[in-house]
């Protein structure tokens, strides 16, 4: 019989996708994908029945409160679901290797090329209850924390990705202002899952980053886009930082991913290819399909 893995948030863009491609890069496992219509992780009796009745080897936390907006609008339940849940998952896996996903959004951006020694400073709600958690997660060495970008692909839902967003902004006629300051390393998902397996099969723990092998500015992302969809173009205008209203936003957030890189099979891809591939061989990831 094959060891059971949890992956929580298996609605969201990570979580479906770890468990899709998990045959493909962790036949060894059976795999469960567990979302929000099947547990409330805030119940934690619904989440220690699950555990007596499945006691499963691996957990991959992906579930959480992930929007920044909306964490600065609840601090408390953000807290609650990224910090307080995160914290009795970790305890019940105390024994087993538990993966925990974070942000880059913990730095506060005026350095970039983070490296995962670096200190953390938060801006926001979300960031600092992913820092806590964070803590929480490394006090224990079976364990494991990613930290990772903008990440591209197709979620279920059809909204979770920031290539799904922009796509939604042109299909409902909104403008997007995309700031020329700020900076990440976008990723795409199908990186991402094979990484994570990766590790699980190698048994490794600690802290990682796990980004795209470019940082671009949200400007230059909606530049990429629009050569593939020019309709996009007149959708987009450039913007800054300096007028943005809300929760802060980090200036540059590239992340250093040597370490992981390190011990991969594979070269992390640069959103700029992944992005070209996916559209010259129309491959089912392709990241929007937009009339030109």
């Amino acid at each position: 019989m094959r060891p059971l893995a949890l992956v929580t948030g298996a609605a969201g863009l990570i979580g479906h996708a770890l468990v899709a491609d998990a045959s493909r890069w962790a036949p060894d496992w059976e795999v469960c994908g567990v979302t929000r219509d099947d547990i409330d992780l805030t119940q934690i009796d619904q989440v220690r029945a699950f555990w007596h009745n499945h006691s499963p080897q691996l957990v991959i936390h992906c579930a959480g409160l992930t929007k920044p907006a909306h964490c600065e609008r609840d601090p408390a339940l953000a807290r609650r679901l990224n910090i307080e849940v995160t914290t009795y998952l970790a305890e019940l896996a105390r024994k087993i290797p538990f993966v925990f996903f974070s942000t880059d959004l913990v730095f506060d951006g005026k350095k970039g090329h983070y490296v995962e020694t670096d200190p953390v400073n938060p801006l926001n709600v979300y960031a600092e209850t992913k820092a806590v958690a964070e803590r929480v997660v490394l006090a224990n060495p079976k364990h494991t924390v990613i930290r990772t970008s903008l990440t591209a692909g197709r979620s279920p839902t059809g909204g979770r990705s920031f290539v799904e967003e922009t796509r939604q902004a042109w299909e409902t006629g909104r403008t997007l202002t995309l700031f020329t300051d700020e900076v990440r390393c976008p990723i795409p998902v199908s990186a991402t899952t094979r990484a994570v397996w990766e590790l699980v099969q190698k048994g490794l723990t600690g802290l990682y980053h796990l980004a795209g092998a470019e940082a671009f500015s949200r400007w230059e992302i909606g530049q990429l886009l629009a050569r593939h969809w020019p309709k996009l173009d007149a959708k987009m205008v450039p913007g800054s930082l300096c007028d943005y209203v809300g929760p802060a936003r980090p200036p540059d957030l590239s992340l250093n991913c040597e370490k992981i890189q390190s011990v991969l099979s594979f070269p992390l891809p640069s959103f700029r290819d992944w992005l070209a591939d996916g559209v010259s061989t129309g491959a089912p990831w392709s990241p929007i399909r937009l009339p030109c």
